[in-house]
């Protein structure tokens, strides 16, 4: 009886011991993971609230700015002081809440920053109000969007900061883990000194939930965002497994979030751009039609309506963007039938295609604006008649790539004009009625570059005054629709 209860007091204080030494890793990684756990948090906070201030800074202050002098809002109306209010709280938010030095000393000079903006904001309503000229007005916005920008590329630094932080926040999360391993592998030898049976319930519950933690903190830090880990059923550590999985998951959410807001930015851009450079043709088109029925050309103008209803069919394409090389030709086609009966004594044309192309997918409505250009700024600037020619076929013998011409014989571009027009293209403006007559080449330059990123060069232009131009751009062939967020054709 001794002999027994002698080893039911030692058993007990075995697992006294065993259950003692196995909540100080539990504890531990609980306390530290969280601590990581919060930092990232806050990291993920800051790096959105310095997104979202740097936007409104160097995008919609100075936007709303411009509808002041412009006379598109009254000063009363404008919402540049709640703009600049939202700055400074988030400024102050991020000062009280950062505990990284670099990340202040950023934080600081963007508050200083942010006053000298507010002083020339208050400067520039004060003149408003005095009835300053506009280009004194102009000079004082121009000198605000100089500080908006430095203002961005500050707060800029500070997300690169961040960033940083958030990787030495990974580090030390590894080493926390290396660490919470070791402890285990002590807590291993006295498990088994203590009892065999101990050792192997306490090696099984604990050891295999730290190993995947510590893989799953040395594929976040190498970038691996998809990486999760699986829940260990353990109390003590569901809750730290689960935490770090949707620390890793927010923190993914959040870039591919920015990434398609950017993106989906872009395309609103382009749609809106491509929506300004329409109604004009349209105009002229149903001014056609009137003249030609008061003529009684019957046949014309039914020819001109069915090219007509055909050029609105495939512009809209009920949403799609992506159609195939023969709808897009069609397209053209019927453009060029409606422009061919409005200049009939100056335009001819002519179409060489590759058949088999046919088929083959491109982002819609690119080919005429490049034609329109063509006839606008080029044959219709010249003496007698003019040749247009649209060309498509395989860019090389590989047919990995399609080349698309559109060649005419007009005015041209000088040399000067010509480099102005190439710089307008690669930097854009601004003010879009800066484009002046590129609008619609940047048009295209820009969707090339959005849709088939560096698989294009864009728009390239050789032309030469008095003998005409020819303007060329190379696409990937596609054959089903790359994924772009919308619904396919």
């Amino acid at each position: 009886m001794k002999h027994n209860r002698s080893l039911r007091k030692t058993l007990l204080l075995t697992y006294v011991f065993l259950l003692f030494i196995t909540l100080i890793p539990s504890i531990y990684s609980v306390l530290t993971f969280q601590i990581h756990t919060n930092k990232y948090s806050q990291i993920i906070k800051n790096v959105s609230s310095a997104n979202k201030i740097s936007s409104i800074a160097k995008n919609e202050l100075p936007s709303e700015l411009w509808n002041i002098i412009c006379g598109k809002k009254e000063i009363v109306e404008a919402d540049h002081n709640k703009m600049l209010d939202e700055i400074n709280s988030g400024l102050s938010l991020m000062l009280l809440t950062n505990n990284n030095n670099e990340s202040l000393e950023k934080l600081e000079v963007a508050n200083r920053a942010y006053t000298t903006l507010r002083r020339n904001v208050d400067i520039l309503i004060l003149q408003m109000e005095n009835g300053s000229p506009v280009t004194q007005n102009e000079a004082t916005l121009d000198e605000i969007r100089t500080i908006t920008s430095l203002f961005s590329d500050i707060m800029q630094d500070f997300i690169v900061t961040e960033i940083d932080f958030a990787d030495q926040t990974n580090h030390s999360l590894r080493n926390t883990s290396i660490i919470l391993t070791a402890i285990q592998i002590i807590i291993t030898i006295l498990a088994i000194l203590a009892s065999i049976n101990s050792f192997i319930t306490v090696s099984g519950a604990i050891q295999k939930p730290i190993s995947d933690m510590e893989n799953l903190s040395t594929k976040v830090a190498n970038g691996d965002l998809n990486a999760r880990i699986d829940i260990p059923h353990v109390n003590e550590l569901d809750t730290l497994a689960g935490n770090l999985n949707t620390m890793t998951e927010q923190i993914d959410v959040l870039i591919r979030k920015n990434m398609e807001e950017q993106k989906n930015f872009q395309k609103a851009e382009m749609k809106a751009l491509q929506a300004q450079i329409t109604p004009h043709f349209l105009y002229n088109t149903f001014d056609t039609i009137v003249w030609l029925a008061e003529e009684e050309h019957t046949e014309e103008v039914v020819k001109i309506t069915k090219a007509f209803s055909d050029f609105l069919r495939i512009s809209l394409s009920r949403g799609h963007e992506w159609i195939t090389i023969s709808q897009e030709l069609d397209h053209i086609k019927n453009y060029l039938t409606i422009q061919k009966i409005r200049y009939a004594d100056i335009l001819n044309y002519t179409i060489d295609a590759d058949e088999s192309l046919m088929e083959y997918k491109i982002i819609k409505l690119v080919l005429q604006p490049l034609v329109e250009n063509a006839i606008y700024h080029g044959i219709k600037n010249k003496r007698g008649r003019g040749i247009l020619k649209v060309s498509i076929h395989y860019a090389d013998e590989s047919h990995q790539k399609i080349c698309f011409t559109v060649e005419d014989n007009g005015a041209g571009f000088t040399e000067e004009r010509l480099g102005q027009v190439r710089n307008e293209l690669r930097t854009g403006a601004e003010d879009s009625e800066k484009l002046s007559s590129v609008y619609g080449l940047y048009n295209v330059n820009k969707k090339l570059k959005l849709y088939y990123g560096e698989q294009t060069e864009g728009i390239i232009i050789e032309s030469e005054a008095g003998k005409g131009s020819r303007i060329s751009f190379t696409i990937p062939i596609f054959i089903d629709v790359p994924y772009t967020g919308e619904s396919n054709v």
